[in-house]
C-alpha cells in the first residue's frame, strides 16, 4: 500500500509504521520507556513555551522523512518554527529537526539500525537514543557531510542541543525524573 493509502486506512491500528509499503506493528513499550517519554515532556513542553522555538510530537504521530524513505513515528521528535509548515494533519513531510527513540526490548536493533540510517540519509539534525535500562543516553548531531557524530557530554555532564536553542539536559535527569532544582534551574522552567 503507499503512504498515502497507509494514512488513511481506517482499519488500521496507529501503533505502526509505514516501511516499504507494509504496515509493520510496534511493540508495546516498557513501563520504563513510558517514564522516560513522559518525564522528557516534562521538561521539554515548559521550556518551549518559555522559549517558543519550535514543536514538540510524539508517537504515533508520523515523519515522512524523504519520498523514498519510511513513514515512521518516533518517540518524540521536534520540529523547529522555520518547518512548521512541512507539518500536515497526519504527518510531518521531511525530516525533524530532533528525533528522539527511547530503547524498549526488541526495538535496539531498529532504533540503532534501519531508524539511524533513515533518520541519517533523510536530513534529522541530531537524533538521541534513550536506553533506559542500561541508563544511557546517545546524541549524535549531523555534520557538515551529513553524517551523525556521536556528541560528548560538557564537563559539567551536560548536552546542549544543536537545534532546540537553549535546552540542556544532564543524562542522569531522565533517571531520577523529578523536576529538581536544578532541572528547573537549568531550563529555566517554573517548579
Amino acid at each position: 500500500m503507499t503512504y498515502e493509502e497507509y494514512l488513511h486506512a481506517p482499519d488500521i491500528d496507529h501503533h505502526t509504521e509505514w516501511v516499504d509499503g507494509e504496515v509493520i506493528p510496534m511493540m508495546s513499550i516498557s513501563r520504563a520507556h513510558a517514564e522516560v517519554q513522559l518525564f522528557l515532556l516534562e521538561l521539554l513542553l515548559p521550556f518551549l513555551r518559555r522559549h517558543p522555538v519550535g514543536r514538540v510530537y510524539v508517537e504515533p504521530f508520523q515523519m515522512k522523512v524523504g519520498p523514498a524513505l519510511s513513514g515512521r513515528s518516533p518517540d518524540a521528535f521536534f520540529v523547529r518554527n522555520e518547518h512548521l509548515g512541512r507539518i500536515h494533519d497526519l504527518f510531518l513531510e521531511g525530516p525533524a529537526d530532533l528525533v528522539v527513540e527511547i530503547l524498549s526490548p526488541g526495538t535496539e536493533s531498529v532504533d540503532r539500525g534501519d531508524k539511524f540510517l533513515e533518520y541519517e540519509s533523510g536530513g534529522v539534525s541530531e537524533y538521541w537514543i534513550i536506553d533506559p535500562v542500561r541508563e544511557n543516553v546517545e546524541f549524535f548531531v549531523r555534520d557538515s557531510l551529513g553524517i551523525f557524530r556521536a556528541t560528548t557530554l560538557s564537563d559539567e555532564g551536560s548536552f546542549e542541543s544543536t537545534v532546540v536553542d537553549g535546552f540542556r539536559i544532564k543524562p542522569e535527569w531522565l533517571w531520577e525524573r523529578e523536576v529538581t532544582d536544578e532541572v528547573a534551574t537549568t531550563l529555566g522552567i517554573a517548579r
